[in-house]
């Protein structure tokens, strides 16, 4: 079941769109958060994830991208850490440093976490998971919840395929079945049997007939 529990409102903190110009990656879709209609759609996947962080000690971001979540989370997390397949580390975290916010960003994936045990207070992943096979899933979610701290929290966001989704990815040149192998289900039922789950939200657009078109899930990690 899908509850839809009003969270605080967060609105997505952004650097100027030149400032990210040099160190994302080529195909990183950064560009989309400044389009108007797209934007929007864009903004509010991030936003509603970060409604769901509780703030602590340490994130961990895995995809991290270009950074677009750094700013609200260097709000409430004393420390921000990040793992990307792809992103040019260096240059993300020189980014934002010069901006007064101090990561500690590396390369690496969700299957192998290079991180301690019970280390993290939330773990986040937009737009991620979605691009795991089903049968990596578990592996994905064993290792979320080593490096949680106890009672610690999984918040993720994954698309829900559907056809206004896929009409829109294709508006933009893609073809999101030859990148996306899991669906939000397959995503939630793995998160849920190793993690206990806090909610699940869902994100409409201001199509009506559309239907969710995303979805945020927040987990915990019992305590011992």
């Amino acid at each position: 079941m899908i509850t839809r529990e009003p969270a605080r409102k967060t609105r997505l903190r952004l650097l100027p769109y030149a400032s990210y110009t040099r160190p994302v990656h080529e195909e990183d879709p950064v560009r989309y958060y400044y389009w108007p209609l797209l934007g929007p759609i864009y903004r509010k996947r991030v936003e509603m994830c970060l409604e769901e962080c509780r703030g602590g000690q340490r994130v961990l971001e895995v995809g991290f991208g270009s950074g677009v979540t750094f700013l609200n989370l260097n709000e409430t997390y004393e420390e921000i850490h990040g793992i990307d397949l792809t992103c040019a580390a260096d240059e993300v975290t020189r980014a934002f440093a010069q901006r007064g916010v101090l990561t500690y960003l590396r390369n690496g994936d969700v299957l192998n976490l290079p991180y301690p045990e019970d280390h993290f207070d939330t773990v986040l992943l937009i737009s991620i998971l979605e691009h795991l096979r089903p049968h990596d899933l578990p592996r994905a979610f064993a290792e979320i919840r080593r490096v949680l701290k106890p009672g610690g929290q999984l918040v993720y966001g994954v698309p829900v395929e559907r056809p206004l989704m896929v009409f829109l990815f294709r508006a933009l040149g893609h073809d999101i079945r030859a990148h996306h192998f899991s669906t939000e289900k397959d995503v939630r039922d793995a998160a849920g049997r190793l993690l206990r789950r806090v909610r699940v939200r869902p994100m409409r657009t201001w199509v009506p007939f559309g239907g969710a078109v995303y979805e945020v899930g927040h987990f915990t990690k019992d305590g011992r």
